[in-house]
């Protein structure tokens, strides 16, 4: 046991990044329990029952569980039946306990690594979900619901969940305006300014008519602006990781620090590193598995529920990949950790815009799919207006439920406009 305890010190006294990892942490397996300490052995009972406790902790444990039968049935139902509207929504369903698992499986791989690579393994993998269905539909031809997918998961991140966040946190803590780091705010609002002013210029040059080969300059045009994009992204990382350390430090780290002292045993994981790897490996399979049937049945369930294609695509779909997003920001925003909050919900919608869109293009282009930036005339507006309001809220470094309250009225205002929306795509075929 002391063997055990000598590599847990000095695996907990510098994460993967480089970066200091709590004291309180070292004694890892007195948090998680005689089973964690017992699987560092090679006797095959106690693998066996560590297996059986992670299989219990990762999906017995949690209730959102019980909506995982979902997924199978949706399966069933594509075989059996072909009823479109059913597969549709069951595997909506289903993916919600399995997006929510996977961010919990990244949080748990996060203890290990360090709490900046931790931030950006949570903000990859919260967009996991989004990326695998993208793929799939970009692999199916469905350009349009990838535009409107990823579309609809910035405006859903950056409106309800970061809108339910102020909200929850501006209820809980009544008496005072919650205060976060301004720093982090405005460069990630620029990120969003800048993958704006990518999506837009193809679209201008669309609408009006003034492409130098009709129909190949704003492809041409568009995946130029995804490399750009994607070097800015690159640059922000390294930005993040190595520039300034002090910069995305929350303001009042000084003033929390002992509360973070007290909390770390609540904070102590409870799955080992290379069980974390495996449940995100096993989740992300089933996730791709699930989100090939759910992109089949879109066009279907459009017809059989009398919905808008662009609705479905940009309201329904993020708010299944975001449910992970959603908890873990609004959970964080009543404890009072609103840097985090900004990090979960602007954090991936700067991915998002910065990373995922333009790897979407490259993916395309590699795939021999015209994916572009013309994301047309009224869902680029919604975006712009969208990244505007945001800016405006966060420009003073407070949130307070009043906030909160006009983020998610203007998200609603955004989704009855989309379920009023006809793609005009749609109108000249």
């Amino acid at each position: 046991m002391e063997s055990v305890e000598k590599i847990d010190i000095e695996l907990n006294e510098q994460g993967l990044d480089g970066s200091p990892v709590c004291v309180k942490k070292m004694h890892l397996f007195e948090h998680i329990g005689p089973l964690a300490a017992s699987a560092q052995s090679y006797g095959p009972k106690r693998t066996h029952s560590r297996v059986l406790m992670s299989i219990y902790i990762v999906i017995f444990k949690a209730r959102i569980n019980v909506l995982v039968p979902f997924g199978p049935l949706a399966v069933v139902l594509h075989y059996l039946t072909g009823k479109h509207g059913w597969v549709f929504f069951f595997s909506l369903v289903g993916i919600i306990p399995l997006a929510e698992r996977l961010g919990y499986a990244t949080e748990q791989l996060a203890y290990y690594t360090g709490p900046t690579i931790g931030g950006l393994l949570n903000a990859t993998f919260g967009n996991a979900t989004e990326m695998i269905i993208s793929i799939y539909a970009l692999k199916n031809g469905m350009i349009r619901v990838v535009q409107q997918s990823l579309l609809g998961s910035i405006l859903s991140n950056m409106l309800l969940v970061l809108g339910c966040a102020f909200l929850s946190g501006g209820i809980v803590h009544s008496n005072k305006d919650q205060v976060f780091n301004k720093a982090a705010a405005v460069v990630n609002s620029g990120l969003l300014l800048m993958a704006v002013m990518g999506l837009m210029f193809p679209a201008v040059l669309h609408f009006t008519h003034s492409e130098v080969q009709y129909g190949k300059s704003e492809v041409a045009l568009s995946r130029f602006s995804s490399c750009v994009m994607l070097v800015a992204y690159a640059s922000y990382l390294f930005f993040q990781l190595k520039g300034r350390h002090n910069l995305y430090s929350p303001i009042d780290e000084e003033e929390n620090q002992n509360d973070d002292v007290d909390s770390d045993e609540e904070d102590a994981p409870e799955i080992t590193l290379w069980e974390s790897i495996a449940w995100l490996a096993v989740l992300t399979a089933w996730v791709s598995i699930l989100s090939g049937y759910l992109v089949d049945a879109i066009e279907g369930a459009s017809e059989a529920m009398s919905m808008p294609v662009a609705f479905i695509s940009v309201i329904l779909l993020p708010i299944v990949g975001n449910a992970a997003e959603h908890a873990s920001a609004i959970m964080f925003a009543m404890k009072d950790k609103l840097d985090i909050t900004l990090g979960v919900a602007i954090g991936s919608s700067t991915q998002i815009s910065m990373f995922l869109i333009p790897f979407c293009v490259v993916i395309g282009w590699i795939m021999g799919k015209e994916m572009d930036l013309n994301f047309q005339l009224f869902e680029t507006a919604s975006l712009f207006i969208t990244v505007l309001v945001v800016a405006f809220m966060l420009q003073e470094g407070t949130a307070n439920y009043f906030k909160g309250m006009m983020l998610i009225l203007c998200y609603l205002i955004v989704a009855a406009s989309f379920f009023e929306h006809i793609d005009p795509t749609v109108n000249d075929n």
